[in-house]
């Protein structure tokens, strides 16, 4: 499992055939699809094992104020995006495809909703729900482009320096008056 994640982290889904997984895996096609049924299904099992790895989420954990939150999520977000496979699988491995991916594209996107829900939910112990859903997906955005320019070759200068612009408006924003801490 975690050379195919690899493959498709480093790959995309469409960038990667059952030839290169199974090549890889060290298996035949026909034992590929009674364990998985598909290339979907082997994806899908790859994606959960993605996701159970420590993400950017994590790095809000321990968190005491907004800044501290947000500079968290972004720095591991960096050290996600920087692996030898570089860039983040629910972002970057299937936006678009034919119309016998959309079922997998749907589904990713609501992995990507999910991330945003689970972003605003850690925000929300400073902001207003509206607020927290806003920065989130503001956030969210930040973290897809740091996938893709690491994808296409940034250094952890160049995305650091990314976090350190989010971070002067994240210091510049007014504090909100109505959220309560918990």
């Amino acid at each position: 499992m975690d050379t195919a994640m690899r493959l498709f982290r480093r790959h995309g889904y469409e960038g990667v055939s059952i030839a290169d997984l199974t090549g890889a895996i060290g298996i035949a096609p026909p034992s590929l699809y009674a364990a998985f049924g598909s290339k979907a299904g082997l994806y899908r099992e790859a994606l959960d094992r993605y996701t159970a790895l420590p993400g950017a989420v994590d790095g809000m954990a321990g968190a005491d104020t907004l800044e501290q939150a947000v500079s968290g999520l972004l720095t591991a977000a960096i050290r996600a995006v920087l692996t030898d496979e570089r860039g983040c699988m629910i972002s970057t491995g299937l936006v678009e495809g034919g119309a016998v991916q959309q079922e997998l594209a749907r589904e990713l996107r609501d992995r990507r909703l999910d991330l945003r829900s689970r972003i605003a939910d850690g925000l929300s112990r400073w902001l207003e729900p509206r607020e927290a859903g806003r920065l989130a997906a503001y956030l969210l955005a930040v973290q897809q482009g740091m996938a893709i320019q690491a994808r296409d070759g940034a250094d952890e200068r160049e995305l650091l320096s990314i976090r350190d612009e989010v971070m002067a408006g994240i210091r510049a924003r007014p504090a909100s008056p109505s959220a309560q801490v918990r």
